[in-house]
């Protein structure tokens, strides 16, 4: 007799939380106890570990069931409910009626595309619920995100050789999945050591310019940024506020009609001050 499809938030959490249990060695016997809140982050741990591979078709139309409203719940974001850096602010940057900050979860917005600050493997975070943006995009996506990922770089691999990972200051398209953006655009940005240097400079440069042109090859016209670099990888958060700013600013002084709306989406009170500072400096001299 076939089972009644889930119907409940509730429901889709239990069910789901079984299928990836059935579906993991290492964790098939695993006991989740206590509320909705334990169970949902047992839930996001075992997507988080899992490898890339296939799963039922019937488990994957209940984890976007779950995950999609999960986001709506949430409240999806539009560029309607973000102004300008020249509406919040008064800014006379020149392309102040283009340029927002915007302070929260780059889940939830619906754009373009928002950007993810990936690792060179580009399959996502694997750490159980890591505090990177890594892991809370591939978590709110799906792990759907995680087997295209795996796809393009299989292809890749082919091509360049088994120990291939990506490059810093490289971009890749993939479809945003049960995101409200459209689109995904990954790349890996710098990790700064002992010292920041030019190279590492240009670097960051790098990851702003390909996603921007990435932007404008597949007729994206608007992107959310997070702060590339400036959290695991250890790029100062004023030096990386400054660069994304003057290449933004510099792109799109050489591509005046095909962006609509660039969002640097912050999520430190430190973060959204570098920005402000930089985009609307003459209204606070």
């Amino acid at each position: 007799m076939k089972m009644r499809a889930p119907e409940t938030q509730e429901e889709r959490l239990d069910y789901l939380l079984q299928k990836f249990r059935e579906d993991s060695v290492q964790y098939k016997d695993m006991e989740v106890e206590g509320g909705y809140e334990n169970r949902r982050l047992a839930l996001r741990s075992l997507m988080n570990i899992r490898m890339p591979g296939e799963m039922a078709e019937e488990v994957i139309k209940v984890q976007d069931e779950f995950l999609t409203l999960e986001t709506k719940e949430k409240g999806i974001v539009t560029l309607r409910d973000i102004p300008t850096v020249r509406e919040q602010y008064g800014s006379s940057h020149p392309f102040g009626d283009r340029i927002s900050v915007w302070q929260g979860d780059i889940t939830r917005l619906s754009v373009g595309a928002i950007v993810n600050a990936a690792n060179s493997r580009m399959l996502g975070c694997f750490v159980p619920c890591h505090r990177c943006i890594d892991n809370a995009i591939h978590s709110a996506a799906g792990i759907e995100l995680r087997e295209e990922c795996n796809d393009q770089m299989s292809r890749k691999r082919i091509r360049f050789g088994s120990r291939y990972e990506e490059p810093t200051g490289q971009a890749m398209l993939t479809k945003g999945y049960n995101l409200p953006a459209e689109y995904v655009i990954h790349t890996v940005g710098p990790i700064v050591g002992y010292r920041l240097t030019e190279e590492l400079r240009q670097d960051l440069r790098s990851c702003y310019e390909s996603v921007l042109k990435c932007c404008m090859e597949n007729g994206i016209r608007s992107v959310a940024f997070c702060c590339i670099s400036t959290g695991e990888f250890h790029f100062p958060n004023d030096e990386a506020a400054k660069i994304a700013v003057e290449t933004v600013t510099t792109v799109l002084n050489g591509h005046q009609n095909e962006m609509d709306r660039i969002i640097f989406n912050v999520f430190k009170d430190l973060d959204r001050e570098y920005y402000e500072e930089l985009l609307c400096r003459k209204q606070r001299a």
